[in-house]
């Protein structure tokens, strides 16, 4: 294990539950990580909150402040830089990423999505699975890429569908998942027991 703590820096726009999820499993030990910054383009996010309640560092960066998405994804990238982050964690964070931020943190970049990608993807997603009248919801980590919602699968949890589940009811299951398999993804990636080929990410096994 590195003498240095692997650096994270969290994306919130909201609640921050999936947040506070990571901060508890750096709490417990299960992850040998720092939250080194927790950044937000919304100036009430109870995220913010959170992380001032654990002594982290919060900055809002006020986008209306920017002409072009261009300058406030740069200013981002350097405020990012200067902590020199191994991870950027999406939870909650309503702003598409664009093409310059994601190349400046290529292979960096990871988010949790409320719905078994590639079903699914973008908002509203609980409606449209009732809609659809499928069984089977749950949540996905993947890696950030330029297509929304369409970076390689890391992990997944399935939360079956009840007939008198609505879009709260079911939110709030795959809430519960998403929980579990957030700081799980983390740890893999801290880790290094992901390989790649192609689309597929797998876990390696002991002998390699």
């Amino acid at each position: 294990m590195p003498s240095e703590k692997f650096k994270l820096a969290v994306l919130v726009s909201g609640r921050g539950s999936n947040l506070q999820a990571i901060i508890d499993s750096i709490e417990k030990k299960y992850l040998p990580a720092e939250i080194s910054l927790i950044l937000s383009n919304v100036p009430d996010a109870y995220a913010l909150q959170r992380g001032k309640k654990h002594g982290l560092e919060t900055v809002f960066l006020d986008p209306k402040k920017f002409s072009k998405r261009d300058d406030y994804e740069k200013h981002m990238i350097e405020l990012l830089q200067t902590k020199s982050i191994d991870l950027i964690c999406l939870a909650g964070f309503m702003r598409i990423l664009g093409k310059n931020f994601i190349e400046a943190f290529s292979g960096k970049i990871i988010n949790i999505h409320p719905s078994l990608l590639p079903a699914f993807p973008g908002l509203n997603v609980q409606e449209k699975a009732l809609e659809h009248g499928v069984k089977f919801s749950g949540c996905t980590v993947h890696f950030v890429n330029e297509e929304v919602d369409g970076g390689a699968i890391i992990l997944q949890a399935v939360v079956p569908i009840h007939d008198d589940d609505d879009a709260q009811s079911l939110s709030d299951r795959i809430l519960e998942q998403e929980h579990i398999i957030y700081p799980e993804a983390i740890r893999l990636i801290i880790e290094d027991k992901l390989e790649f080929s192609g689309r597929r990410v797998t876990q390696k096994t002991k002998e390699n």
